[in-house]
């Protein structure tokens, strides 16, 4: 057999003992720690639907990584046993979850709900072509065929509205009133609590019947999610007691975001386990962290419209040649002469303030306003990132990739 430049790497023992996916924010456990109360509220929501009655709408509110994505995954385990159960005097309880940053509109998400009810393949709602009032009455006609409760989980629902509106909102909070034997609630989950101001009253008040919101997890929560992963994903004694506390404290620091805290122990880990290593470490962590943090600034630059790519490019250059304060005119004077060597079309000086504002919010640059008295103001701009890695991703691009060799020419304003 043929050797592989994998086979070493196979060679080596892993540092899993099951799947590593245990350690994804995706990965619903037996048993959600420090959501008691939340589960519970929800729960109690919830139990008409086991009677046959419609529950009222909800909308849960909180940051990422508190917890609500996977409460509504564990609700549909737990509504399901419950539907089967021989306490329950109504088992037809149909639980349907969508993801709006991946099913983002209006037409997916009514054609996503609709194929629930439709069993014959050649019957099901396309994934384009039909009209949208044609998708809506074909869902309301197979949801409707027989007495049902219908509980539809919209996870980044105010995504889902800033991309097409409040009309299928506005179709889904009304169906109830031309069901003759299907029931339907909502449950809309959002990181942004200001999103129902985008709505027409009507909807606001039909869809926000319950509300609740999910507060951040602080660390000693957080070590504890932290110890019932590793305890699922390790082996014995391979993650040094240590670890998960620091992992808990750092990200409990910042967000109390458990997505954030089972990422770095994840990571921490696979760097431990590139390194042959037996036990992960402190030292795995800061690693880690760096290597996340770094991997998020390279994600957001690769993601840089051109021209934007082009002026932070301009930035990092004057940086490396000692220029580390520039004014906005500076930062234009080298966009100019960057586009003119790979013969892109100009923007004007005022579009060029607004991207380095936009840079400014994204965190990859610092843009403070400076004041000079009588000669006016301006900014101050300085990069945020690592200089070579991020010029270096830069220059992935092959619009821009030339310019890795080009030395600046034009003199920077003294400040």
């Amino acid at each position: 057999m043929t050797a592989t430049i994998f086979d070493k790497h196979l060679k080596k023992p892993s540092i899993f003992k099951r799947d590593r996916d245990i350690m994804s924010s995706s990965y619903i456990p037996e048993k959600l720690l420090h959501r008691d109360d939340q589960i519970n509220q929800i729960a109690s929501i919830l139990v008409p639907a086991l009677r046959g009655e419609r529950p009222s709408n909800i909308l849960i509110f909180g940051k990422t990584g508190t917890g609500k994505t996977a409460t509504a995954k564990y609700m549909s385990k737990e509504i399901t046993k419950a539907a089967q159960s021989t306490l329950t005097k109504f088992n037809d309880v149909v639980y349907i979850y969508i993801n709006c940053e991946i099913v983002d509109t209006q037409y997916g998400v009514l054609q996503n709900i609709g194929n629930r009810f439709i069993k014959d393949f050649d019957e099901r709602i396309p994934p384009t072509g039909w009209a949208t009032e044609r998708v809506y009455y074909k869902l309301k006609e197979e949801m409707d065929s027989k007495p049902r409760v219908c509980i539809v989980v919209l996870d980044e629902i105010d995504r889902f509205v800033h991309k097409t509106g409040d009309d299928a909102l506005y179709r889904l909070t009304k169906i109830n009133d031309e069901f003759e034997n299907a029931k339907m609630c909502l449950i809309g989950i959002s990181n942004n609590m200001k999103f129902t101001e985008l709505l027409d009253p009507r909807i606001r008040s039909r869809l926000g019947d319950e509300k609740m919101v999910f507060p951040p997890y602080d660390a000693d929560q957080l070590r504890d999610i932290l110890a019932q992963r590793s305890e699922l994903a390790f082996a014995e004694n391979v993650v040094d007691p240590n670890v998960l506390s620091l992992c808990a404290a750092v990200e409990a620091n910042e967000q109390g975001d458990a997505r954030s805290a089972l990422d770095l122990l994840r990571v921490s880990a696979e760097l431990a386990e590139r390194n042959r290593d037996e036990k992960v470490t402190e030292q795995h962590v800061y690693k880690a962290k760096n290597k996340i943090e770094l991997d998020c600034v390279i994600e957001a630059v690769r993601t840089l419209p051109l021209q934007s790519k082009v002026i932070l490019l301009g930035i990092l250059m004057n940086e490396e040649i000692g220029q580390l304060k520039l004014t906005t005119g500076d930062v234009y004077a080298t966009y100019k002469e960057l586009c003119r060597k790979i013969g892109l079309a100009m923007v004007t000086q005022r579009r060029v303030t607004d991207l380095i504002s936009e840079l400014d919010m994204m965190g990859i640059i610092s843009a403070r306003v400076k004041s000079f008295g009588r000669g006016g103001r301006t900014k101050e701009i300085v990069s945020s990132v690592p200089l070579l890695e991020t010029k270096s991703a830069l220059l992935r691009d092959p619009m821009i990739e030339t310019l890795g060799d080009y030395k600046l020419k034009h003199q920077m304003t003294l400040m």
